[in-house]
């Protein structure tokens, strides 16, 4: 938590491949974090680890040879480092000055060699240290949608603001508007849809059922006497998953994004969230 710099996670073999998941999850929940191949540090790679970072050194055995020179590494320039391991009085135990001591089970596989059990038991151990940071940290749903940019996760993570349309592309009248402009409003802009505002303020919404509801005289009337009044809308910090919930729950299109004061600041459609995976 202290740490100014970054967590180095290292380890060979499947505790190399466990230290890297470890790594990836500290560096998505905002704890920075990175993964050293122990063989390669021999060979240079001791540079990626600086004196404000933390190493988080993992070997069931405690013994592992190639995690030696980072042992030294940190010694020499007073890098603080915290060993995992089952053997609380191996060789990486005894340098480490944080301890953390796996219990001594033996592995799940049928002769007793194949690191199963220990793996198992490192990974949650690394999941427990990333949430508790997370915890202590107030990590939010926001923040994670910051490391989460790709993908479903990220799409998620996204808000209303990141996927409507704005400025121009509104279609916005005043709710006096003749139903003439009404329909040039809804067909040059491609929603499907007009936003009524009465001194800026939204008091309708003019959608195709409207119109087809509305037939009889349609042209001789104004736009608020067609209009939905009351419309559905959400704010621009609203989730793109509740947004589609909405959407879904009211047999919608299209959703008006309005802001604190009932002020039209976007529009959203059903399609912005389906292209950008929101499903």
């Amino acid at each position: 938590m202290a740490c100014k710099g970054r967590v180095i996670v290292s380890g060979i073999g499947k505790s190399g491949h466990i230290g890297r998941k470890i790594a990836a999850t500290l560096a998505s929940t905002g704890t920075p974090a990175y993964f050293v191949h122990a063989t390669e540090a021999s060979h240079g790679d001791l540079g990626m680890i600086g004196p404000d970072d933390v190493c988080l050194l993992i070997s069931n055995s405690g013994e592992t040879a190639e995690l030696r020179d980072i042992v030294y590494h940190t010694q020499r320039f007073s890098i603080p480092m915290i060993g995992i391991s089952s053997k609380s009085g191996s060789t990486l135990m005894k340098a480490a000055d944080h301890r953390l001591t796996l219990p001594a089970c033996p592995e799940a596989c049928p002769i007793g060699l194949a690191p199963t059990t220990s793996t198992t038991l490192t990974l949650a151990l690394g999941d427990a240290l990333a949430v508790a940071l997370m915890e202590r940290r107030g990590f939010a749903p926001k923040d994670f949608g910051v490391y989460h940019p790709g993908g479903k996760l990220g799409a998620q993570m996204r808000s209303v603001a990141d996927l409507m349309h704005s400025g121009d592309a509104l279609p916005v009248l005043d709710d006096d508007a003749p139903m003439a402009d009404v329909l040039l409003a809804m067909t040059s802009k491609g929603f499907g849809v007009c936003i009524l505002v009465r001194d800026g303020i939204i008091s309708g919404v003019i959608t195709d059922g409207d119109l087809r509801r509305n037939m009889d005289g349609l042209m001789e009337r104004r736009a608020l006497d067609v209009a939905t009044k009351k419309p559905a809308s959400v704010p621009p910090d609203c989730s793109a998953p509740e947004a589609l919930a909405l959407l879904n729950a009211r047999a919608l299109t299209v959703l008006i994004v309005a802001d604190a004061g009932n002020r039209p600041v976007g529009v959203l459609h059903l399609h912005d969230l389906l292209r950008a995976g929101v499903v």
